[in-house]
């Protein structure tokens, strides 16, 4: 019997070659605070949930970033096009126009270090 979870995305891990420009790259494009965390063997940026209890979230680690590494889709906080400018103005790269679903929108963009990512927005 398939098992169905309830949420297709349960964590995210992006390596980054320096923690804390990365750090106020993410902080500017999501419009969050991401805090430190030195539990691990190595400090992780955490991305903060509204739900600490169920949300789905990830960190940043310092690692070797890969140009062909999976995409993650992550929540635009706003409308795409104001996620858009944040991304450009903080140093990343947009790399295609919006794309439409029957659920939204979402775009491709690229971090600092290369990294694919989908910044999704859902239909109100």
């Amino acid at each position: 019997m398939p098992v169905h979870p309830q949420h297709t995305v349960c964590w995210f891990e992006i390596p980054v070659s320096d923690l804390e420009k990365s750090i106020a790259f993410y902080d500017a494009v999501l419009d969050t605070n991401l805090t430190i965390d030195n539990n691990g063997p190595n400090p992780m940026a955490m991305f903060p949930t509204s739900d600490t209890t169920n949300g789905i979230s990830g960190h940043l680690y310092p690692g070797t970033p890969s140009e062909h590494g999976s995409t993650i889709h992550l929540v635009a906080p706003d409308d795409l096009a104001a996620t858009r400018k944040r991304i450009e103005a903080a140093g990343g790269k947009v790399e295609s126009p919006d794309i439409p679903l029957p659920s939204g929108a979402f775009f491709y963009a690229r971090d600092l270090d290369g990294n694919s990512i989908g910044f999704f927005q859902f239909n109100s």
